[in-house]
């Protein structure tokens, strides 16, 4: 078990200011942290209020300007310094995402890894993220001059990270804000507050930080709005629930806001697929992370020809996942992050089989696991496949074409990421153009994601689009320049 102390510094000290409670009384009230699996405490945070909030991006714009001016070569050195570390202390960052939000650890592991490319893709990028000359002699009204575009960083920064991927979507938010020469403000899950808390002190203990550029709050919707709220950010970065992202948006004003919300995932299986490759492929995007992914696979669209032999293919390779201790080597599934979630999983399965779905695989909790679970017999109203379950749920539908698959799957109101498993270039390239989507994948699962490419939704699943050299479009402003 582990709890939280304040780290900060005198005056011209390099550690920022990481802000808990606004008072020492406050200090004292600690929220636990326990794991999913055993239900052991893991780790304490202390509260946070709104207050708190205020005072960090005051924090933040106090820092701004020598954020802004730092040179390049520092940022960078920066990134470098906390990814080395990241990379060095790979099995401490394992074990605290395990504790906190039960991954199981041969996925921890990835994506500590993964953090540590995604602050170092960022790095790269910062070399090449340049403007370009504008000819402004291009039209007849025009004369010459010397002129140019740049990107500046927009100044403070707000950071909101959910649970599921607690270090690598912090990575993802703050290595671009920082790395473009912003202050920033980070807020991240309640689920995995130590997780985060270790990540920031690198970045705030590094020979390379810029003295109180990041700054961290822990707390719920109080504290977030007061961020979101707040004049003082100019851009805020959210990835959770269409709900908040809502909210978010309503609350922001005039600001640069980048959301990464809710998914329903899709894929269609075409008659001419290779089904044993497909089936492997779509339990490990039905199951990865208990569902508990926004391009979890959540929708698979069967050719009705080989239906039945893909259904047999994937309850086979369903049955094969090893559910148990996230602690365990060998495990593929542990639980999912809380009660609520679970209770919510069977409460969907139940009533899709109250109207007339099939459990094929799963459906019933085992110690304390809601299991691998898929469904047939679904029809499309049926709130399984309506809405996003974040659960290991997956819902398989025999459609008598890709023309019925397509449109059933951009029926949804979301459209994060969808795929097609065919061996028809035709069929792949007619997918492509008409999906209603941020992301297409072909031959594999839509929760294929690669930190360096771009990523984000349409529809409800969001707008803007993460990935290093995008997030930092979404950190900075466009400024224009004319000289003679």
């Amino acid at each position: 078990m582990a709890l939280f102390k304040l780290f900060g510094g005198g005056e011209g000290d390099r550690v920022a200011r990481i802000l808990f409670g606004s008072t020492e009384e406050e200090r004292e009230t600690l929220v636990e942290r326990k794991n999913p699996y055993t239900g052991k405490v893991v780790s304490k945070a202390p509260v946070c209020s709104a207050a708190d909030a205020e005072r960090a991006l005051e924090v933040a714009r106090t820092a701004a300007p020598a954020a802004a001016k730092a040179p390049l070569h520092q940022r960078i050195a920066w990134l470098e310094d906390v990814a080395r570390q990241v990379r060095e202390n790979q099995e401490e960052f394992a074990r605290l995402i395990v504790d906190e939000i039960a991954k199981p650890i041969h996925f921890a592991r990835i994506e500590v890894q993964r953090c540590a490319e995604t602050i170092e893709l960022t790095a790269k990028e910062l070399v090449h993220f340049v403007g370009e000359t504008i000819p402004t002699d291009a039209a007849p009204s025009g004369r010459p001059a010397t002129a140019y575009w740049r990107r500046v960083p927009v100044g403070v920064a707000v950071c909101i990270t959910p649970f599921n991927f607690p270090l690598n979507l912090i990575a993802h938010k703050i290595a671009p804000a920082l790395g473009a020469g912003n202050a920033v403000v980070l807020k991240p899950t309640p689920e995995a507050p130590l997780t985060a808390y270790k990540l920031a002190k690198l970045f705030v203990e590094s020979e390379y930080a810029i003295p109180d550029a990041l700054s961290v709050v822990y707390g719920d919707a109080e504290v977030g709005s007061a961020l979101v709220k707040s004049p003082i950010p100019r851009a805020v970065s959210f990835t959770g629930s269409v709900p908040v992202g809502k909210i978010i948006s309503s609350e922001a004003g005039i600001k640069k806001v980048a959301l990464e919300l809710g998914g329903n995932a899709a894929t269609y299986i075409d008659k001419d697929a290779n089904l044993a490759e497909a089936a492997a492929k779509c339990a490990f995007g039905s199951f990865y992370n208990s569902g508990q992914v926004c391009i979890s696979l959540q929708r698979i669209y069967v050719h009705e020809a080989v239906y039945e032999e893909f259904a047999a293919l994937m309850a086979k390779e369903t049955k094969l996942l090893k559910v148990g201790s996230p602690y365990e080597e060998e495990t593929f599934m542990g639980p999912l992050i809380d009660e609520d979630a679970r209770h919510r999983a069977k409460s969907w399965v139940a009533s899709a089989r109250d109207e007339g779905a099939t459990i094929l695989v799963g459906g019933e909790e085992i110690d304390g696991i809601f299991p691998p679970t898929v469904v047939t017999d679904v029809t499309d109203e049926m709130k399984i496949v309506c809405e996003e379950v974040f659960a290991p749920v997956v819902s398989l539908v025999a459609v008598p074409d890709m023309e019925t698959a397509l449109e059933k799957i951009n029926a949804s109101p979301y459209g994060l990421q969808y795929s097609i498993f065919t061996d028809s270039l035709t069929a792949a390239r007619r997918f492509i153009e008409e999906s209603q989507s941020g992301g297409v994948v072909v031959n594999d699962i839509p929760t294929v994601r690669f930190d360096v490419q771009p990523y984000g939704g349409v529809k409800l699943s969001g707008i803007g689009r993460e990935g290093p050299r995008y997030a930092l479009e979404e950190f900075t402003e466009i400024q224009s320049v004319v000289i003679f």
